[in-house]
């Protein structure tokens, strides 16, 4: 397949991560593809109300969107965005789900280099979606997000072994996940069971019923598990605080002056 809009591409199933305005008229868009990773269009005209763009551009929808001729820079990151139609089939994110959807877009933005696909990733994100859609388990389905992104992005050691000695987890046993140590025993972190279950799951993310699988071995030890991945995602993200986390955190103090 060839490069975004050269004329060899067809149409890119996507989802709209962020926009902002370009002009007047126009506005910038951060797509995620499942064919091409993450892209940065050029919508043109999308902000006039005769626009066929104003009613297809929002987040969280499965979009089908085709690009016009490459710049003629190879190396320009920014492609005129043709046309664009709505995919189908995604219920609307309810208020509560909201924060949820935009945390995951804000990792997708802050951790994927642009025209680097990850169709796995892809795949897990609109699952993630259709879960918070329909009010699944909130938690569960973030765990299993996080789970996924950090694999795909070569930052998750095998789960079922010690990553200092790759000694097979004993069951019992207990163990937690750390930046630089990777799966080390703790006294108060999660069975050997457990992460032997969601290296199971994870391994299998690709078939059908992977996501619901995974899913699955998350929910029980969501809670828990929601420290040490988080970690591990800001270690890579650097010393910029996620916005979503801050606007949620502020909405919950305003929830409870307490």
């Amino acid at each position: 397949m060839g490069r975004p809009g050269d004329g060899r591409t067809s149409a890119l199933q996507a989802y709209v991560l962020h926009t902002h305005d370009w002009s007047e008229t126009s506005l910038i868009v951060e797509l995620f593809t499942r064919s091409q990773g993450r892209i940065v269009v050029a919508a043109k005209g999308a902000k006039r109300p005769t626009s066929n763009f104003r009613a297809v551009l929002l987040p969280f929808q499965p979009l089908l969107a085709s690009l016009g001729k490459a710049p003629v820079d190879e190396h320009a990151e920014i492609f005129n965005l043709r046309g664009a139609e709505w995919a189908g089939g995604q219920p609307l994110l309810a208020a509560a789900a909201l924060f949820s959807g935009f945390y995951a877009n804000e990792l997708l933005l802050k951790l994927l280099a642009r025209q680097d696909p990850h169709p796995a990733l892809f795949d897990a994100y609109a699952d993630t979606l259709a879960a918070l859609g329909e009010g699944g388990d909130e938690g569960a389905a973030l765990r299993a997000f996080e789970l996924v992104l950090l694999r795909e992005l070569g930052w998750l050691p095998e789960l079922d072994v010690a990553t200092l000695t790759a000694a097979p987890l004993a069951p019992e046993a207990r163990y937690t996940l750390t930046p630089e140590g990777g799966v080390i025993a703790q006294a108060d972190g999660l069975p050997g069971s457990t992460w032997v279950a969601l290296e199971a799951a994870l391994a299998h993310q690709t078939e059908a019923g992977s996501a619901a699988a995974l899913r699955a071995a998350c929910a029980p030890s969501a809670p828990a598990l929601r420290g040490p991945l988080r970690e591990l995602l800001h270690y890579h993200l650097g010393a910029a605080p996620l916005r979503t986390r801050q606007v949620w955190q502020g909405v919950q103090r305003l929830a409870d002056p307490r």
